[in-house]
């Protein structure tokens, strides 16, 4: 049995917290999973990552951004993802080609189809089993955000967290239309009824997931 579940939400929508307690529930069914991330998850994509999302890098034009979380995905893909699937475990990853769409295509406007085109290209066609879009309101998710960076003391990540209201409303509004668009992947869980209740929702799709994989013998 092999999956890939991918977690996408806005900055501070809790994917970290429920990431965290999928991985602890799956464990204690002694289901092989590794945790990781976008853009990061192995040596070369989390220097890659550090260049992303320096506050300071505000001149970076949109078009050099795509590109570099295109050549994170390709790398992260290549030495992490794909390996773990084909030896049959379960990858969760804190966002993935859902993002680029969001954040760089609805948020930057970058043309949508070359970002499709880009995306493939860089997952080697690899696309998640399902991915839990966990959602709240955009200026709820950016105050939650902003505090655990000072609590983490996490400014050195925050590029994004600094721009303006409007440009996470249409990250938001991106991410909506890409589950509206996959309604059989994209499943969306509101944020706002609370931790335990959306861990619950995300437990019971996995859990049917899992059972159907092993039926199909995935």
């Amino acid at each position: 049995m092999s999956l890939f579940i991918t977690f996408e939400g806005v900055e501070g929508s809790g994917k970290t917290t429920q990431i965290k307690r999928l991985k602890k529930y799956l464990s204690q069914k002694g289901i092989p999973c590794i945790v990781t991330r976008e853009p990061g998850g192995c040596p070369i994509s989390d220097k890659v990552r550090k260049i992303l999302l320096d506050p300071d890098h505000r001149e970076m034009v949109p078009t050099s951004e795509l590109l570099l979380y295109e050549a994170a995905r390709a790398q992260h893909v290549k030495e992490v993802i794909e390996p773990f699937l084909k030896k049959g475990g379960v990858v969760l990853c804190d966002r993935f080609s859902d993002a680029t769409l969001a954040y760089q295509g609805y948020g930057r406007r970058i043309d949508s189809k070359w970002i499709e085109r880009l995306n493939h290209f860089s997952s080697r066609g690899i696309k998640p089993d399902v991915t839990f879009l966990l959602d709240c309101p955009s200026d709820v998710g950016l105050k939650r955000a902003l505090q655990r960076n000072r609590t983490l003391r996490q400014e050195g990540e925050e590029r994004f967290e600094k721009e303006k209201i409007q440009f996470h409303r249409r990250v938001r509004k991106g991410y909506l239309a890409i589950a509206k668009k996959e309604p059989r992947r994209v499943k969306i869980i509101n944020t706002r009824q609370g931790e335990d209740k959306v861990f619950e929702k995300i437990r019971r799709i996995v859990d049917e997931l899992i059972v159907r994989s092993s039926e199909f013998g995935v």
